[in-house]
């Protein structure tokens, strides 16, 4: 297993004296490496709303295999109305899953197809200074809950979308695709980046695209090349379409993980139904009145899946994947992608998620055994690890 790293430590009691020849038990704690999914699911439940007990059910499913959860801060939903913001249910949410040991990202900060409506009557100017505002009160905010944000979303599109036809409720030109159009992208990707560094100095920043090819290679040498402080590359990979294969999955960790910054794969979904037409070009255009999960399809992705995240656990420069919904209810385009049947029952594909990730990927209770001076060899994915004997009890990290 390509992850597993290895870590020497002294161990010592309390007064400085090594544990020498001593049986110690260790336990992994928690992985470093981000297995994640969002959190949209759990809402309802952290904000005590589950009348059936079917939230909790999910939450218990989620929290077997996940410990990094994406919360939605799309602007739109959060601020219908300009300066009224309704945080406190993230805030709420937030609080809950931390408490339960989950890591958080909030995503994201900007992106033009859920811009707030109110926004397009205003000047570029004001564009830019609703911006700013947005960013100072929400990061901020969730300051100590969220350390990851994707900052910035699908910016290869972003001056050339339009989404007047397709929205509920839009008049006009998309106000962010605007002011990407007249200011570029660079500019307006370092207004968001420069903000949220100012707001948290201490969060992780990512941008985040669905577009993997050269576009956005370019995009990111130009970023790169201004001095915009990114933290790590957002990879979607919705595959409705079809499972894309070892061979391309590992072909764009090396074309992105060349700018030596670390990637995350944010959104990966695969279909356990009939897949979607490989002429279809937006994935948008799909639509089904149904669209079932079905006993090959769901073992087609339990395949599919497990292939799909041991090749990326497998490269070195990946931290983190994000499965995007574990249930099928409120899938996006209603697709059977979820992990979990509209009934609330695992798909094989999730029993095949949690069978990597505890068991194959998570060190069992081990004994080992220090020499004279103390010393023990830690072997596992990096992560924290518990180290107990009678009498003594740390906590080490393998990073």
């Amino acid at each position: 297993m390509t992850r597993v790293q290895v870590r020497d430590v002294i161990l010592t009691r309390p007064d400085g004296r090594p544990l020498a020849n001593t049986d110690v038990t260790v336990s992994q704690v928690s992985h470093e490496f981000g297995f994640g999914s969002t959190g949209f699911e759990l809402l309802d439940l952290a904000n005590g709303n589950d009348p059936d007990g079917s939230g909790q059910r999910l939450a218990d499913l989620w929290l077997e295999v996940f410990n990094t959860a994406t919360l939605p801060f799309y602007w739109r939903q959060l601020e219908p109305e300009q300066g009224r913001p309704d945080t406190e249910r993230l805030l709420t949410a937030a609080r809950w899953l931390v408490e339960r040991g989950v890591r958080l990202k909030g995503h994201p900060l900007a992106w033009h197809t859920l811009a707030p409506t109110w926004l397009q009557p205003l000047s570029t100017d004001g564009v830019e200074a609703a911006v700013r505002t947005r960013i100072r009160r929400d990061v901020p905010a969730f300051a100590g809950l969220i350390d990851t944000w994707d900052a910035i979303n699908e910016v290869v599109i972003m001056p050339v979308f339009a989404n007047e036809a397709a929205l509920e409720g839009d008049v006009g030109p998309n106000a962010l695709s605007r002011y990407c159009r007249e200011r570029g992208r660079i500019a307006t990707v370092r207004l968001v980046f420069e903000e949220a560094r100012a707001a948290d100095p201490g969060a992780t920043l990512l941008i985040n695209d669905f577009n993997l090819g050269t576009a956005y290679e370019c995009l990111i040498e130009g970023l790169l090349e201004a001095q915009i402080p990114i933290d790590a590359i957002g990879l979607q990979s919705h595959m409705h379409q079809g499972f894309w294969g070892e061979e391309r999955v590992l072909d764009v960790c090396d074309r992105f993980a060349r700018y030596g910054l670390p990637l995350h794969w944010t959104e990966t979904t695969l279909v356990s139904g009939d897949l979607m037409p490989a002429e279809i070009e937006d994935l948008n255009d799909y639509q089904r009145d149904s669209w079932p999960s079905t006993p090959e399809g769901e073992a087609r992705q339990a395949d599919e899946l497990e292939r799909h995240y041991r090749a990326l656990t497998a490269h070195p420069a990946v931290e983190a994947i994000t499965y995007w919904g574990l249930t099928d209810t409120g899938a996006w385009l209603g697709a059977p992608a979820g992990l979990v049947r509209r009934d609330g029952t695992p798909k094989p594909a999730y029993d095949t998620l949690k069978r990597l990730v505890r068991d194959e990927w998570w060190l069992p209770p081990t004994t080992a055994r220090t020499d004279a001076g103390g010393h023990l060899t830690l072997t596992g994915w990096a992560g924290d690890y518990r180290v107990t004997a009678p009498g003594f009890d740390t906590t080490v990290t393998v990073a």
